[in-house]
């Protein structure tokens, strides 16, 4: 595996020579020693993104989508190398990792090689004797921020857009998770991206993180990551006034009608919360049903949640692995104290399994407890395998509950009244919705929130607005110049 950071094309150690250990969540043993970036690694990378960007954003469009195209194939040929690494460094079961997470990101690498070519600008219609055109150029230095849930698919999902519209790019691994990320790094490196385009360097978030935000040569930022942190890159970025795009926390509102087929709330919303632990901006981690249900989904929900199995992630049987690392756990089991000290109850798990096996690692049982809106556990994003209960009476009622708090980045409602499916999900305040369904994701498809979860959107078209700037050209096509002062 890959340990250093990789800049101007090549593998190099950091120049403090800092590392920082990380760890596999399953028993908390050491995977390896990482090199964590300090300024003046990033300096050196954004002089090689410099050299680079004039020759790369001059390629054709159709060669730079050649290479992501034989990445996307790279990716598939090493996909039980990258699902391992995944698995070890994120405690992401690797029949998610596997079946998810490397298909996931080829698919994406895969669906921007073909976009490359085909973003267009536009012609506008203006007065008769000027022709009006708009083309869309690349940012330029783009800084790219991931965190530790999904490294390997928020990698893909922010270099790729990026890359096809022609920018080069300075990424910053989570320092928790860097193995993945490192490793598409090393794939690049042999599919011949050239030296300079893409450079990775793991770092601490308040260093290497704070300093891309700030940086004067990086035209724009995104990051994934917390609302909290959000805030911070917003602030750190006005030196230079540089683009920012935010994907931040959320706290999905799963409403559930009462019409609604029971057995397929069940499924699918235990996969929107208890997937990957919980530890998604998207969870569905407020289940909001109706009144005349709430007893049988409920039952039925955590007769489910409790056959649920957890165990060491290269386990292809274990369907929940560890959190990824003990000081997320601890925060996750903190909440549950919060919750009683509210009033809520705590209808399953809220502690770390009875299990000799698992004792060293960081893992909670899958958590269910019933709490008012209001409450703090209902409000702040928990992150991890915790879903909160709330009945409602009204649809009114229901859409106020989902739209009261601070985020919206994704909500799901369950239902067979198709008029009441749009009607709702035009009223949620939320970048995206899922109807009979939760915590769908395509290549193709906006991903995105509002609110503290942030502005501008991954995926599809609209990513490759959000890595490129508008030029207006205007041509006075009957060359002449009309007299301002008529004589």
């Amino acid at each position: 595996m890959q340990t250093q950071l990789f800049i101007d094309g090549r593998f190099v150690p950091s120049l403090s020579g800092e590392t920082l250990a990380t760890l596999n969540p399953h028993d908390n043993s050491v995977i390896a020693d990482v090199s964590m970036a300090n300024h003046a690694d990033i300096d050196r990378a954004v002089a090689a993104a410099k050299a680079a960007f004039p020759k790369w954003s001059n390629l054709a469009a159709a060669e730079r989508g050649r290479l992501l195209l034989k990445l996307a194939d790279a990716i598939e040929a090493n996909a039980d190398r990258l699902a391992h690494l995944e698995s070890i460094d994120t405690g992401h079961p690797i029949r998610d990792t596997r079946y998810l997470d490397v298909p996931r990101t080829a698919a994406t690498f895969r669906y921007f090689g073909g976009m490359a070519d085909k973003f267009e600008g536009s012609v506008i219609p203006v007065e008769q004797g000027f022709l009006n055109y708009l083309t869309r150029e690349p940012v330029g230095i783009v800084g790219q921020v991931v965190p530790w849930n999904f490294p390997l698919m928020f990698t893909s999902w922010k270099m790729a857009p990026a890359l096809a519209a022609g920018n080069c790019v300075i990424m910053k691994p989570a320092e928790l998770t860097p193995l993945s990320s490192l490793a598409i790094a090393e794939l690049m490196a042999e599919v011949g991206f050239p030296a300079g385009v893409v450079n990775i360097l793991p770092g601490l978030g308040h260093v290497a993180g704070q300093y891309i935000a700030e940086h004067p040569e990086i035209g724009k930022v995104a990051f994934t990551g917390s609302t909290a942190v959000g805030r911070k890159i917003v602030q750190a970025s006005s030196g230079n006034l540089k683009k920012v795009q935010l994907e931040l926390g959320g706290k999905g509102a799963n409403i559930v009608f009462g019409d609604a087929n029971v057995d397929a709330v069940v499924q699918g919303s235990a996969f929107g919360i208890f997937h990957n632990q919980g530890q998604a901006c998207i969870a569905a981690s407020r289940m909001i049903v109706h009144e005349s249900i709430a007893d049988e989904v409920l039952e039925k929900f955590v007769a489910l949640a409790r056959t649920i199995r957890i165990g060491d992630p290269l386990d292809p049987t274990t369907e929940m692995g560890p959190l990824t690392s003990r000081q997320h756990r601890d925060r996750v089991l903190s909440y549950v104290d919060v919750a009683r000290e509210q009033g809520g109850r705590v209808i399953a798990g809220g502690r770390s399994p009875d299990n000799a096996a698992l004792a060293n690692g960081c893992y909670v049982e899958p958590t269910i407890v019933e709490a008012k809106p209001t409450d703090r556990v209902s409000q702040e994003e928990v992150f991890g395998p915790f879903m909160t209960v709330t009945t409602f009476s009204t649809d009114e009622e229901a859409l106020a509950i989902a739209n009261g708090t601070e985020y919206g980045l994704g909500a799901g409602l369950w239902t067979r009244d198709l008029q009441r499916a749009h009607r709702v999900a035009r009223e949620i305040h939320s970048g995206m919705v899922w109807v009979n369904c939760y915590k769908r994701v395509s290549p193709g498809s906006p991903f995105g929130g509002v609110g503290a979860s942030g502005y501008g959107r991954e995926m599809g078209f609209e990513a490759m607005r959000e890595y490129t700037q508008a030029k207006s050209v205007w041509v006075n096509v009957d060359a002449q110049i009309p007299p301002y002062f008529p004589r």
